[in-house]
């Protein structure tokens, strides 16, 4: 069956209802995620999550508030989502504030990938099984229930996919325009929408029925403005265009010259990328969403498809290039990092999931039924959160960050006063601040160049801070430790099994 734009379903993709039904469950399923999270305590496990939200709340909470706390190395989409949200204190303490508009993007993101696939396979059960194979991964619904950029990239990803079929479908400039507003929200989110920029003009100009070169550069040049504009705040912010790839904060620069698996190896980056991706696919839908794409092939349903491909393929190439190293705990170094990259051949192997009804043309109901079961059955079958990668990869990461922030949070809940100020060093230390209920304003850090430089290079002279957090060794404690006459005095230590000890100093004169 053609996509033509004569076909009924062109027309009208989906009823009001069956859309309905599709943004109900999506929300109903994301929201019981979110309140079982919340009630064990599991959303702000990631350390960036954590920080995601402290950098939306210093654009009106800190000591120079304003759109120079949006840094140059994270992109922003999250940050400005968050912002309404992050406002109230108990949201920002919980990490909801952040949670709220990602598992928005999960909805959308579901939503829109059933009308890719009705567009594509025009069967509404086709469709079901992608939407379900999609949105019933728990590796996915962590991600989209928590304050991270994957669900929210994914968002961008389904409105572009959409909008190619859409375009190819019927020629309508309508398409092309929401084509380059989701690739202005992808590139904002992350840098994968960057990488993706020549590839969508290329799905755009193949589908334009004149002057495809015109249409392929009108594409990339409207889809540039994002990463242009982010380059000019980089440049703004620091006199270097291309601080969020050489800067202080840079991927290359915390990874440095240490080597891991993969750097410039491609058969060992393939390898360790598809790893990350079964782990967080399951083996089921990644042998499903292979026969699809075989099936798919057969049925001349394949090229949309490839556009889904190119994520897992920039994550080998960064992997490869971008010293942007994957651990995974059945491979050596054995350890979890970065995992979360995985989930992008989860895009893939729900959609072609769907391609394998074509086989089961009057049986599509029970076929379905038992591709949804089959693709989620390693999840039924072992359903504690130790089998999502991503939730273990939290965990386990965070266990010291974990213990450093509630021990810290309990001593300054009773000692410090409104007004005092804590120097230290952000990073994994931020989190203290929602859980003690300290204004950022409060914090003296790197972020806060006026009174953190001073502070770190003569604490002797300028102490402005009446407390100071320091991990054992960073910079906040080596620079108070050589402070002769001290300055601040240790006056708790929490240690943990595997990582520096926390240190709580407070000032003396």
């Amino acid at each position: 069956m053609t996509n033509s734009a004569d076909s009924p379903l062109s027309k009208s993709i989906a009823s009001t209802r069956e859309l309905a039904a599709v943004v109900a469950s999506l929300t109903a399923l994301i929201s019981v995620f979110v309140f079982w999270l919340l009630e064990r305590g599991y959303i702000l496990y990631y350390g960036d999550a954590q920080a995601h939200l402290n950098i939306s709340r210093g654009l009106f909470d800190a000591r120079s508030p304003g759109f120079d706390q949006l840094g140059t190395v994270w992109l922003p989409s999250l940050h400005l989502l968050a912002l309404p949200f992050v406002q109230n204190n108990w949201l920002w303490e919980t990490g909801l504030a952040g949670t709220i508009p990602v598992a928005v993007c999960f909805v959308v993101a579901g939503t829109f990938f059933y009308l890719a696939a009705r567009q594509t396979y025009q069967h509404p059960w086709s469709a079901v099984v992608v939407v379900c194979c999609f949105a019933l991964n728990p590796t996915l619904l962590y991600l989209s229930a928590i304050p991270m950029t994957e669900s929210v990239f994914l968002a961008g990803l389904a409105v572009m996919f959409f909008a190619i079929l859409r375009f190819a479908a019927t020629r309508q400039r309508r398409f092309l325009l929401l084509g380059v507003c989701a690739s202005w929200f992808m590139s904002f989110t992350r840098y994968d929408g960057w990488f993706l920029i020549p590839f969508i003009a290329i799905f755009f100009a193949r589908s334009a029925t004149q002057h495809r070169w015109r249409m392929f550069l009108l594409v990339c040049a409207a889809a540039s403005v994002a990463p242009l504009c982010w380059m000019a705040n980089c440049w703004w912010e620091t006199s270097n265009a291309l601080d969020f790839i050489n800067g202080p904060y840079s991927a290359s620069a915390i990874q440095g010259d240490r080597p891991y698996p993969g750097w410039h190896n491609w058969p060992q980056a393939a390898h360790y990328y598809f790893v990350a991706g079964r782990l967080c696919t399951g083996w089921p839908l990644v042998i499903i969403g292979g026969l699809g794409a075989m099936i798919a092939a057969v049925h001349k349903r394949m090229r949309p498809a490839f556009f889904l491909l190119l994520t897992p393929l920039f994550y080998v190439w960064s992997l490869h290039s971008s010293k942007t190293p994957i651990h995974v705990p059945t491979l050596w170094p054995f350890s979890y990092y970065n995992t979360r990259y995985g989930i992008a051949v989860l895009a893939f192997c729900a959609f072609t999931a769907g391609a394998l009804l074509d086989i089961f043309p009057t049986r599509g109901k029970h076929a379905a039924f038992a591709l949804i079961i089959l693709s989620v059955s390693p999840w039924l079958l072992h359903p504690s959160p130790d089998h999502w990668i991503c939730w273990k990869e939290s965990e386990q990461n965070s266990i010291s960050r974990r213990a450093w922030t509630a021990g810290a949070a309990r001593f300054l809940e009773t000692h410090y006063q409104t007004g005092d100020g804590i120097l230290l060093h952000f990073g994994d230390l931020a989190g203290i601040f929602g859980k003690a209920r300290i204004p950022l304003r409060e914090a003296i850090h790197e972020g806060t160049k006026p009174d953190w430089l001073p502070a770190i290079a003569a604490p002797g002279v300028f102490h402005p801070a009446k407390w100071a957090i320091a991990l054992d060794g960073d910079v906040v404690s080596k620079a108070l430790k050589k402070c002769q006459p001290p300055v601040y005095k240790l006056v708790l230590e929490i240690t943990t099994k595997d990582d520096p000890k926390l240190e709580i100093y407070q000032r003396i004169r």
